[in-house]
């Protein structure tokens, strides 16, 4: 039987159990990483769309996603452990990669477009802002915190150490995804002006990219790996 979601779940937990509702959501700039604890019809509301269109997109997409039989990490069923390794192995990797590559793309289009594109020099400061916050970060849970939760995984002791460490975290997420809301916000949704040369579209494509991949990679751990501490 085919499970429908309704605009009471919430929006973290639509994505656990169908990833493929952050595109969905994303596409509707509704947060779920940062704000996968609020209930669906609170964001609906908050950016003023109408709960039936969403909600029945939702469940068509997710019918969809059933009937094809397409397998996926069910990520709630799996351990502190494994997961951890997953989100290093794969989102952490992918910012160690991208982070200079992007940095180098915004600094080109500033020194060629920014005398006529005057957001450009904001769109260099929030980037560099974000990437010095999630360097930062990665250090911090390879090094010191993830060590941490997988010895808790194992003994079950210093909780209220880790709950504050858990804290620290999410406040810094909430940190690094207000920054990229506010560079799709300068960049008007990433649209390059007319006539933008191919590196101008390339910039915009990697931050686009950087996006979505960010916003996973925080869904994986507010809203599953931390839950399951």
């Amino acid at each position: 039987m085919i499970k429908n979601f309704s605009i009471n779940d919430r929006i973290g937990d639509i994505v656990t159990v169908f990833p493929g509702a952050s595109n969905l959501f994303l596409e509707y700039r509704i947060d779920f990483c940062c704000g996968g604890n609020r209930p669906l019809i609170e964001a609906i509301k908050e950016q003023n769309l109408d709960e039936n269109i969403i909600i029945n997109l939702l469940n068509e997409k997710y019918k969809e996603f059933q009937e094809k039989n397409e397998e996926f990490t069910d990520w709630a069923k799996e351990s502190p452990s494994k997961l951890i390794d997953y989100v290093v192995g794969t989102h952490h990797a992918y910012l160690k990669e991208e982070l200079p590559n992007i940095s180098e793309l915004v600094l080109k289009i500033l020194d060629v477009h920014g005398k006529n594109h005057e957001e450009l020099f904001k769109v260099h400061k929030l980037f560099n802002t974000l990437r010095t916050e999630l360097e930062s970060h990665l250090v911090k849970e390879e090094k010191f915190i993830f060590p941490i939760i997988k010895q808790y995984e194992l003994n079950k002791i210093n909780k209220d150490e880790v709950v504050r460490l858990i804290n620290e975290l999410e406040d810094e997420h909430t940190g690094a995804g207000d920054i990229i809301k506010e560079l799709r916000e300068v960049t008007d949704h990433y649209i390059v002006p007319a006539g933008a040369c191919r590196t101008y579209e390339l910039t915009y494509k990697r931050l686009m990219e950087l996006e979505l991949d960010t916003f996973q990679h925080i869904h994986l751990e507010n809203n599953i790996l931390f839950k399951n501490i």
